[in-house]
């Protein structure tokens, strides 16, 4: 029989799923229990970023099971604070749910959360939990530090800087369509099994995406320091059109440079979508798009994954895609809005 979730109260529920949650940053002075989490940076620079997660507009509890729902409200915190050039440290999680959650239900969810924060080496602090009278929505906060000078922002790019990328594109967004396909097939006939197989790149960058913490890392061991840097979580356009807009600058992307897995490809076809087009616009890659300046291209030129697709251009250039048929077009930002 699952618990229910008022039969612990608000700090009971709280001490029940942040229990084993233990402290390993330095930084962390004092975490979950008192009114406030204490956070001592050294001098450093506190970079601080929160997301909010809302059960039917970015997450369908049919095909997402919670625990990878809990690691992934993570992850997505945590691209941000990579995004900045930045370590994450710390993150507080406050979530609203219906009466229709369990707590065993929520002890799954927070499963993901506490393999996330072992994964990337981040303390739960503190949150908050409240009732919703429908569904579910989660609100992370992530909580990193920087030097000073090694902090990245999206207006530091330069007509001349070359555009990079990392890791491939559109995966998330074509496993989205395969979960939305097996679910529709669902409804209409539950004796009819999810046919996913083969399809894990996919489905795993949709449901379980990973920060790309070990780019920020390579950064460091190679001396490398970005222009300017964004996470790709609403496309590749929209970036683009992000960075050139703080920067100053017009962009021409190389369709050639656009890194897109051939299974991805295939799988875009059987969907009678066009591959570049669902890297351009998909969204939820949590890869990072950034900028470097041209004296720096032989530390990139070898690292793995890490992939020249353009370069920024005069703001009067407009931000164009230059085809593999040699045509050039404008460029337009159609992945995630959020209103």
């Amino acid at each position: 029989m699952p618990t229910d979730v008022n039969t612990l109260g608000e700090f009971g529920l709280i001490e029940h799923l942040t229990r084993n949650f233990p402290i390993s940053q330095p930084s962390t002075v004092k975490g979950v229990g008192d009114d406030a989490a204490v956070i001592d940076n050294n001098g450093l620079c506190t970079v601080v970023s929160t997301d909010m997660l809302v059960e039917g507009i970015h997450f369908d509890l049919a095909y997402t099971p919670l625990k990878h729902l809990g690691y992934k409200s993570v992850v997505v915190n945590l691209s941000d604070i990579y995004a900045m050039n930045a370590t994450p440290c710390q993150i507080t999680v406050s979530l609203a749910l219906s009466n229709r959650f369990s707590v065993e239900a929520l002890d799954e969810l927070y499963e993901g959360i506490h393999a996330a924060c072992l994964h990337y080496g981040v303390d739960l602090v503190g949150g908050d939990t409240t009732s919703s009278p429908k569904g579910l929505v989660i609100s992370i906060t992530a909580i990193g530090q920087a030097e000073k000078n090694q902090l990245v922002y999206r207006n530091g790019a330069r007509v001349g800087d070359l555009i990079c990328i990392t890791g491939d594109l559109g995966a998330a967004y074509l496993g989205l369509q395969l979960l939305e396909r097996e679910k529709r097939i669902w409804l209409e006939n539950p004796e009819v099994q999810p046919n996913l197989e083969n399809q894990q790149i996919a489905v795993g960058r949709q449901l379980k995406p990973e920060a790309r913490r070990d780019v920020i890392e390579t950064f460091r061991r190679v001396g490398l320091k970005p222009t300017s840097m964004i996470d790709i979580s609403d496309g590749l356009a929209s970036e683009i059109f992000h960075l050139c807009k703080q920067s100053n600058t017009g962009a021409l992307i190389e369709e050639s440079g656009v890194p897109i897995n051939p299974e991805i490809q295939l799988l875009a076809l059987q969907f009678k979508l066009d591959p570049i087009t669902c890297a351009l616009s998909g969204g939820e890659d949590y890869e990072l798009l950034f900028t470097i300046a041209p004296e720096d291209i032989e530390k990139v030129r070898f690292l793995p994954e890490i992939y020249i697709a353009g370069e920024m251009t005069h703001p009067s250039d407009g931000i164009k895609l230059s085809t593999t048929g040699g045509n050039l077009h404008p460029l337009t930002a159609q992945g995630w809005k959020h209103f």
